[in-house]
């Protein structure tokens, strides 16, 4: 069973590495799966979220923050040196590989991880914008596996643990929120 998940997430890898390359994805997927060219504007719209915005635009940023302080570490730190699965980049003959090729490790995904959590804050507290912010996450966690960087199980898993974080953050907030309202709602109580 586990040897035939591996050998699909492989032949799903080639599909997408190989089969879908393309001259306009050759050029855009490296453009999209560097994130130097998220890091500014996702600060920008993160610093303008926590100063311009109102409280809800506020709790958004901080558990923004607190979700890819999480995923991020989790992933570097706790489950790629715990899994050990080598990049396809690092243990494929023929890979189209159009990035560096990455530390020795990809599984999870941080990429995807990171941006999906992010996308998942904004979601749920954004939710007019739910499709920009899911296809933002979608193309940024698609360009890890066309880069040839990531096995499409790596991304996919990377994008649970996103959503798992995000999910436990926003769930910590509304646990805290009630906490915090009940609390002075009881002080308005004894006060009257």
């Amino acid at each position: 069973m586990f040897y035939s998940l591996v050998q699909f997430d492989k032949k799903l890898f080639y599909f997408i590495n190989h089969t879908l390359a393309n001259s306009v994805f050759d050029w855009l997927m490296p453009f999209i799966t560097n994130q130097s060219n998220w890091i500014i504007p996702i600060l920008v719209l993160w610093i303008a979220l926590l100063i311009f915005g109102k409280k809800r635009a506020r709790i958004a940023a901080i558990l923004l923050l607190l979700t890819v302080s999480t995923t991020d570490p989790v992933c570097y730190r706790i489950l790629k040196p715990s899994f050990k699965r080598i990049r396809p980049s690092r243990s494929l003959e023929d890979v189209r590989l159009l990035v560096k090729r990455g530390g020795k490790y990809g599984f999870p995904s941080n990429h995807a991880a990171n941006i999906t959590g992010a996308m998942a804050i904004l979601i749920y507290f954004f939710r007019k914008y739910k499709y920009y912010f899911a296809t933002i996450a979608g193309l940024i966690s698609f360009s890890r596996i066309y880069v040839g960087v990531h096995y499409p199980f790596d991304v996919l898993f990377g994008i649970f643990i996103g959503v798992l974080f995000a999910f436990i953050w926003i769930t910590f907030w509304i646990i805290l929120s009630n906490h915090i309202e009940k609390k002075q709602n009881f002080c308005l109580t004894i006060s009257e």
